[in-house]
């Protein structure tokens, strides 16, 4: 479905420390194409992008993330770690852990709320 894509795992530094799932179609130090960061919605994952990855693959590095609680990444048992801030922070992590320090950002849902705080 996400041909040519990697997956990852990036733990966070934030506390509670979070396993963030995602796949990417490179990295700084793989593509020259500007990062476009895809942030699903509630109660989806990654998959709800499969539609418009291949149309976006030519002129973005396109990362794929789930948030906290989510797929494949943790689920913190404190309701407070489910701050849309701290989903925001994990955003950065991830983006910084694949070497971009400057990123475009497309979500939906729940994710625009995430986004929202970036």
């Amino acid at each position: 479905m996400f041909e040519g894509f990697k997956p990852f795992t990036i733990t966070t530094q934030s506390d509670p420390k979070v396993d963030i799932y995602g796949l990417s179609s490179g990295d700084a130090s793989s593509s020259s194409l500007p990062p476009l960061l895809l942030v699903h919605g509630f109660p989806q994952t990654h998959h709800i992008w499969h539609l418009v990855v291949p149309q976006l693959t030519s002129k973005y590095t396109v990362v794929l993330m789930e948030i906290r609680g989510y797929g494949r990444s943790s689920t913190p048992p404190d309701l407070a770690a489910y701050a849309k801030s701290a989903m925001a922070r994990d955003c950065i992590s991830v983006m910084d852990a694949l070497g971009f320090g400057a990123f475009f950002v497309c979500a939906h849902d729940r994710g625009v709320r995430v986004a929202h705080k970036l």
